[in-house]
């Protein structure tokens, strides 16, 4: 089998099962361990799956930049946005996330909720500016412009002087094995260090994220109260996160 049809048919695998695992795909190929490791490594180089240990999990589609993320799937994010929005009670002091999907939160937020909304991301403060009851609280810091959100240690001071009833966490992979996880490393510390702060987490995710992996930890699922995600999904998609005791809702 040559090279090229090998990596077509581990990204097959990985589209299928989740998950390859690197010696039992070797055997099944008749190849070496060694052959498979190597286009593992590759693939991964060009970002088409996430290298773990004994093989490899699906890759999040979610790294274009954001211009390009929010013009994609738009119809699905609104939806998500939506019931999102709903799930925030009157006086509730929530920190909302950055990301494309909470963008479509913040624009479709009840008009006569009054509730605090807490944020590192500059996009979503706009947005939320033209809301004429919640009060909108900016984290400042340095801008990670993939996500365009504020980072670093200016960021982590005023968080830690924040306790909210709930976070409403953005993700680029959901995995049973990697949990939330995203693409940065200091994004991921500040995103779990919300959670903390937050009396529950509230992840959404469009079909895409949900199996894919990216390189940087955030929690595990079992940390995850409830997932937002879309409706008329396949039942063994869900299973590990209803495993998990996430209450998700579907839109």
């Amino acid at each position: 089998m040559l090279t090229t049809e090998r990596k077509a048919l581990i990204q097959r695998v990985l589209r299928r099962d989740g998950r390859l695992i690197a010696k039992a795909f070797s055997q099944q190929l008749g190849v070496s361990e060694d052959t498979i490791r190597r286009d593992l490594r590759e693939l991964a180089g060009e970002g088409l799956l996430q290298r773990v240990h004994g093989g490899a999990l699906p890759a999040s589609p979610a790294v274009a930049d954001f211009a390009s993320r929010e013009a994609a799937g738009s119809s699905a994010k609104a939806t998500l946005g939506g019931i999102a929005a709903r799930l925030i009670q009157q006086g509730q002091i929530v920190f909302l996330d950055g990301g494309t999907t909470n963008v479509q939160l913040a624009r479709q937020l009840p008009y006569d909720l009054k509730a605090t909304i807490i944020t590192h991301s500059p996009s979503i403060a706009v947005e939320l500016a033209r809301h004429p009851l919640v009060d909108v609280e900016m984290i400042g810091g340095r801008i990670f412009k993939h996500s365009i959100v504020t980072v670093g240690s200016t960021s982590a001071e005023a968080i830690l002087r924040v306790r909210a009833d709930a976070y409403f966490m953005g993700v680029t992979g959901l995995h049973p094995e990697t949990g939330a996880t995203t693409g940065d490393g200091e994004e991921a510390a500040i995103k779990r260090l919300i959670a903390h702060q937050s009396a529950e987490t509230i992840v959404l995710a469009t079909r895409e994220k949900l199996g894919a992996a990216s390189p940087y930890s955030i929690m595990p699922l079992t940390e995850i109260a409830t997932l937002v995600t879309e409706a008329g999904l396949a039942a063994e998609l869900l299973q590990p996160f209803q495993s998990a005791s996430i209450n998700i809702v579907e839109g």
